[in-house]
């Protein structure tokens, strides 16, 4: 067993994105931020972690979080049409 082993990761390289990101413009006051609960233990704690950072970065006009009620089934159309109404971006999170 002395043999070679040959590791491959398949990762790509790193977008450049530092471009975009100065060109991108936070209009009418700021973002309007979406949460997705999943329901899994402790997702909220995460998703309010992640929102006090992005609101402490960032200028955020409003926040809409909703939960799903299940774990194992996708958002129901009500729950993504809201989202996709009034948040210009979303962040969903799954925990334990």
């Amino acid at each position: 067993m002395g043999g070679k082993v040959l590791l491959v990761v398949p990762e790509a390289p790193a977008a450049e994105v530092s471009a975009a990101v100065a060109e991108r413009k936070i209009a009418g006051g700021g973002l309007r931020l979406g949460i997705l609960d999943n329901s899994k233990g402790n997702a909220d704690h995460l998703l309010r972690f992640i929102a006090e950072g992005i609101q402490a970065t960032v200028p955020v006009k409003s926040v809409v979080a909703l939960r799903k009620n299940s774990v194992s089934l996708p958002a129901p159309g009500e729950i993504l049409d809201k989202l996709a109404a009034e948040a210009d971006f979303v962040v969903s999170a799954m925990a334990d």
